[in-house]
């Protein structure tokens, strides 16, 4: 008897069931705010770094990828290290190096130091991720109620991608640029000792040793692999060294780190959760949503800085409507997905978002306010969804002894995407941006060449030369910025219809197990019913 209750108090402890898992949402959800507010703030703050530090086109390049890169690189080392030692123990080293990252980066009087400093914000943001969703798995087993807890998480990850520029733009106003970071280390002086207290702790399987050497593999192949597609995106030569030997080594790495996993008896990250067609049909349709997005959120913010001349502030302000849209799906979305199921609603998603990006082809160099509040809110409602349903069955999918390593690679998509996408529309935006001003009159050749860098780059010059051919300049500039933006939406449009017809091999309806009374009373208490105790994750067919 004593030992089925030691058990019993044990599972309670990894579920959850020693504080209100509602209250436990609260505390994730501030911990993802933390993460989302860093990975949006400094869209709006690109402008001004640029004139204060003078960062060259492949520095500024590393200032807004840095974070992405070295997130997505060591989010498996992370997460599957919190299912050894600790999910809880993980988020809370997170959350300390992360204030004190944002601290370095406020201060950052140099390009390479503000590198450094969203490097080790990378770092952080990895040990936070993944421990948030792996704890939500944990303390919510009931697949309804974890669609629920889901959407709400998502619905605070939108508030912190709106969150982030409103407040940028907001401190940009009033202060220097450098503050746009000191509004992390409130957040983090809230969040590590509330979390110390009241989430639960939780792991996974301890059986073996952890793969050291594997975690580290997959941490070097992800970053050269991703380092590689960024040179492409910054003007590398596919065959240049700088490009060429880190998309090699990192590929190379990858594949020794897959076969290594499944030789190993005790591996990272058991990859038969791949042979699931929902689960590596959810993660596809991660990467293809972000690849496809991702870059035009930094993309939009210059052209209504750049372009329309906005405010930093008032750019955050035009964003809202994306945010509030987001958020809305988010919180419908548990519905939605138990009526529709995770196939339609994840195609229907990624359809609306397609048509969102086509309705934005029609922007100009003039302001079109009612166009732009059109697609903003398509936007943000199709985004949300299909990121809803593809991480909701992903999750389902995945047994809960390997919650962390799920969650990891789920985030790692995300951010894998979002790191290829950012280099990808890059790379297409600029292809289609430098030929409008390769002959502008009165521009001399090397000025000419210059301004075809960036738009920003075309401002500083056509501000040098003055006088009609800086008129000139600028205003070839500006059409050729909005023809390389109409090119780039067209792309990530092929790409959302990509992702749509990958999403066609998602169950067609969400299924739960149904609970005995046993179990619907446990699963009230934080504490899984049955099936969920046996290890099985509950399925959707």
């Amino acid at each position: 008897m004593s030992g089925t209750t030691t058990a019993a108090a044990r599972r309670r402890r990894e579920t959850g069931a020693g504080a209100n898992r509602w209250v436990v949402l609260v505390v994730l959800c501030v911990s993802l705010l933390l993460v989302a507010v860093d990975a949006t703030v400094l869209h709006v703050a690109v402008p001004a770094v640029t004139e204060d530090l003078t960062p060259g086109a492949i520095e500024l390049l590393w200032i807004v990828d840095i974070y992405p890169l070295v997130c997505a690189s060591l989010l498996i080392l992370f997460g599957t290290l919190g299912d050894r030692i600790g999910r809880r123990r993980v988020l809370l080293l997170g959350y300390a190096l992360f204030g004190v990252a944002s601290a370095v980066a406020a201060v950052a009087d140099s390009a390479e130091m503000l590198i450094a400093a969203r490097a080790l914000l990378g770092v952080g943001g990895a040990m936070i991720m993944p421990a948030t969703l792996s704890i939500l798995r944990q303390v919510f087993p009931d697949r309804r109620e974890r669609a629920f807890a889901i959407g709400v998480w998502s619905a605070v990850a939108a508030v912190g991608a709106a969150v982030g520029p409103l407040l940028g733009g907001f401190l940009l106003e009033h202060f220097w640029w450098g503050s746009v970071f000191l509004i992390n280390i409130p957040l983090m002086l809230v969040s590590l000792p509330v979390g110390r207290l009241l989430l639960p702790e939780s792991t996974g399987e301890r059986d073996g040793p952890w793969d050291v050497v594997g975690a580290l593999m997959a941490a070097a192949g992800l970053f050269g692999v991703v380092l590689g597609v960024k040179r492409l995106g910054g003007g590398e030569a596919p065959l240049s060294v700088f490009t060429a030997v880190p998309l090699m080594a990192g590929a190379g790495l990858l594949v020794a780190f897959v076969r290594r996993q499944r030789r190993r008896w005790h591996p990272l990250i058991d990859l038969k959760m791949f042979s699931r067609p929902a689960f590596s049909t959810s993660v596809g349709c991660i990467v293809l949503a972000m690849l496809a997005l991702v870059g035009l959120e930094l993309i939009a913010a210059q052209y209504l800085q750049l372009v329309l001349e906005l405010s930093p502030l008032e750019t955050g302000l035009r964003l809202v409507p994306l945010t509030i849209a987001a958020m809305a799906a988010g919180l419908v979305g548990a519905k939605m997905l138990q009526r529709f199921g995770p196939r339609t609603m994840v195609c229907a998603g990624f359809c609306l978002t397609a048509a969102a990006v086509v309705t934005l082809t029609a922007m100009g160099t003039e302001d079109n306010a009612p166009l732009l509040l059109t697609g903003f809110v398509m936007l943000g409602f199709g985004l949300e969804v299909t990121l809803f349903g593809a991480y909701e069955s992903m999750l389902s999918e995945a047994p809960p002894e390997q919650a962390g390593g799920a969650a990891a690679i789920g985030e790692t998509s995300y951010q894998l995407g979002a790191g290829i996408g950012i280099a990808l529309l890059g790379s297409v935006m600029n292809a289609a941006y430098a030929p409008g001003l390769a002959t502008v009159p009165g521009v001399p050749a090397g000025e000419s060449a210059a301004a075809r860098h960036s738009l920003g780059e075309a401002y500083e010059v056509a501000d040098r030369l003055g006088g009609g051919p800086g008129d000139a300049l600028r205003e070839a500039a500006r059409h050729a910025f909005v023809q390389g933006l109409h090119m780039t939406l067209l792309v990530s449009a092929g790409l959302l219809l990509l992702g749509a017809l990958l999403a066609l091999r998602l169950p067609r309806a969400m299924e739960c197990a149904e609970p005995s009374t046993g179990s619907a009373a446990g699963s009230a208490a934080g504490v899984p019913g049955p099936r969920e105790a046996s290890g099985a994750p509950v399925r959707a067919r």
